[in-house]
């Protein structure tokens, strides 16, 4: 089968890039299971396992899919619908009432579910991009993992719940802090801001950490930072909220909105089996489940079926700013 992967960003990244390294990771383990791949992707790309092509949005999509090509894998936006089979991957939250395509895939459960839909595939890593996980390493610091200046990722609380529980917290993120965000800061040397990091750096972390602090404040869509940390051993301690409950079982980490029981749980972090947790990714979470997973949905509509019966839409808009967290 020929793979059309379509995004408006470029590949590869070398830090974050959620969806950028999803795509790099789904496209690499198809071209290992035997299928052909091309990128249709931002000028400038370059991949050294498949084909890539600059996406140009003044020029009718069609008229940009290469010869052969047997099925279409949307990630972004076109300027026209595809001619031949095609799926679209919806990895982001919305909060408008409005159809999406009746081919769209989204990337949890519960991701889906808020739009109606039962059509989805977690997203998987590649265990390559991550290596040893250091299983045996003294560990002695928690960390947060996201981008630091978005407020519904709780990088505040993720603070609060590292000082009260009396750990160290390593913040890897954007460090775009300012007074507006709500954000109060104090000098503690317990908390170290790390900012960006990505590849081998953020690897070294990753493997000398007891666990993930990730109290978000909003429906996680899937959150590729949670299945890094198990990768490495991490159990999570985050809220209940998107995809956290079908990701985080309780035999890998402890999700509550409340502050005081998430101290509590960081505080009994080594009740965890660091091996479960990485074998667990494994099982659950690597590019090939993702890949095959995908491959079932291309199927389908190469058979002439839709995804979904009907067109997905928002269930209920969120008027909410932030979702409950208690802090005391």
């Amino acid at each position: 089968m020929h793979i059309l992967l379509v995004n408006n960003t470029k590949i590869p990244v070398a830090q974050y890039g959620g969806t950028e390294r999803v795509i790099w990771w789904l496209g690499k383990q198809l071209v290992k299971m035997g299928h052909q791949v091309s990128y249709l992707v931002e000028a400038g790309s370059h991949c050294d396992f498949a084909k890539v092509y600059a996406l140009n949005a003044n020029i009718p999509f069609n008229q940009q899919i290469p010869a052969g090509v047997d099925v279409v894998h949307l990630n972004c936006k076109v300027n026209e619908l595809p001619t031949i089979p095609y799926i679209v991957t919806v990895h982001g939250n919305s909060n408008e009432i409005i159809p999406l395509d009746i081919n769209t895939v989204f990337v949890s459960k519960n991701h889906a579910a808020r739009y109606g839909s039962d059509s989805f595939v977690h997203n998987g890593i590649d265990p390559d991009d991550y290596g040893d996980p250091g299983l045996n390493k003294t560990r002695n610091y928690f960390h947060f993992l996201g981008d630091a200046a978005w407020r519904v990722k709780n990088v505040r609380g993720a603070i609060k719940i590292a000082e009260k529980a009396n750990v160290t917290l390593r913040v890897i993120g954007g460090v775009r802090f300012n007074f507006n965000q709500g954000i109060r800061l104090t000098f503690n040397p317990r908390i170290r801001f790390d900012g960006m990091k990505g590849g081998a750096e953020k690897n070294a972390i990753l493997s000398a950490s007891k666990g993930l602090i990730f109290p978000v404040l909003w429906n996680e869509p899937f959150g590729i930072s949670i299945v890094e940390s198990l990768y490495f051993g991490c159990p999570v301690f985050g809220t209940p909220y998107g995809s956290l409950p079908e990701i985080v079982q309780p035999e890998v980490g402890f999700l509550s909105n409340s502050a005081p029981a998430l101290v509590d749980a960081v505080q009994h972090a080594d009740d965890f089996d660091k091996k479960k947790c990485h074998e667990y990714v494994l099982d659950y979470f690597s590019s090939k489940q993702m890949a095959l997973q995908y491959l079932a949905k291309y199927e389908t509509v190469l058979n002439k079926h839709t995804l979904n019966p009907t067109a997905p839409m928002l269930k209920q808009i969120q008027t909410e700013k932030f979702l409950p967290f208690t802090n005391d």
